[in-house]
């Protein structure tokens, strides 16, 4: 399973408009061959900061869906309500804690 993190910063006036695209085409993300789950964060001390976390079943699973055109058709929509250029990681889980 792979983790990926993307953070988002977005144009103050462009804020719902990104909300509502991401919730209009979220069934999508998550009906696409081998995600796992996907959710958006909102940073508490900045809202114009966002992030995705998701969860793949593997490498070839995220670059199937970037090169979809559901993601080209979603990035096309939010790209230009970017401040900065997004960044993104893919990571392995080594661990997880929780309360029992």
């Amino acid at each position: 399973m792979i983790i990926r993190i993307v953070k988002l910063n977005i144009k103050a006036p462009e804020i719902q408009n990104f909300k509502n695209t991401f919730n209009k085409n979220r069934n999508k993300i998550i009906g696409f061959k081998g995600c796992i789950n996907v959710d958006l964060l909102q940073d508490k001390s900045n809202e114009s900061i966002f992030f995705t976390y998701s969860k793949w079943e593997n490498l070839n699973s995220i670059e199937n869906y970037r090169n979809s055109t559901i993601f080209k058709g979603i990035w096309s929509t939010v790209k230009p309500f970017f401040n900065k250029k997004a960044q993104a990681w893919s990571l392995d889980q080594i661990n997880r804690i929780e309360k029992p």
